[in-house]
């Protein structure tokens, strides 16, 4: 909006930004239905078209005023709920639900973030396993059992855990014995 507003003077977005603001503020919100200024201060913002002609003060019974006023708060609670119900539905189209339980083999995606500055390389792999799971915090949480070496924590968000599936019929085990009995050869 500010940008719109100032076009070929960018410096002075200061001067207009208390236009921005009534602009915004006078307009409809898409999630409620109604305008700010009306739900904060229960009525429209006076414009110069207002200040024009000066209304004559007619006092309204303070009931029906605390009345129209907590139908007015009520519908707009029942926009907004409705509109979180479609920010939802159109959110999860694209989710798909996992879940996994405590001893599965899983791929774990490993995100730069996970790593400290300069560990991470753009070469390595970005998905790791299989590996088990060894604990089920939540349906959105889960911890790995990383291979040693392995500097990240090991407990995952869903979104960055796939369930592993063999390329053959072999069964696989990892035992975590058999990787502390290689880690200790090492020595």
């Amino acid at each position: 909006m500010l940008r719109c507003l100032v076009q070929g003077h960018p410096k002075q977005w200061e001067e207009v930004l208390s236009k921005a603001e009534f602009a915004y503020n006078a307009m409809p919100n898409r999630s409620t239905g109604k305008v700010p200024f009306t739900i904060v201060y229960t009525k429209a913002p006076n414009t110069a078209v207002d200040l024009i002609v000066l209304p004559k003060c007619q006092s309204t019974a303070a009931a029906s005023f605390t009345n129209d006023y907590s139908k007015m708060l009520s519908d707009v609670k029942q926009q907004i709920i409705s509109a979180n119900q479609r920010y939802k539905m159109t959110a999860n189209t694209h989710r798909r639900k996992k879940l996994f339980e405590v001893g599965d083999l899983v791929l774990v995606r490993l995100r730069r973030e996970r790593f400290a500055p300069g560990e991470y390389s753009k070469l390595a792999r970005r998905k790791l396993g299989p590996v088990p799971i060894i604990a089920k915090y939540n349906d959105n949480a889960y911890r790995v059992q990383l291979p040693p070496g392995c500097n990240t924590s090991p407990t995952f968000n869903v979104s960055d855990i796939w369930p592993y599936h063999s390329t053959d019929d072999a069964t696989i085990s990892i035992n975590s014995s058999e990787s502390s009995s290689s880690e200790a050869g090492e020595d």
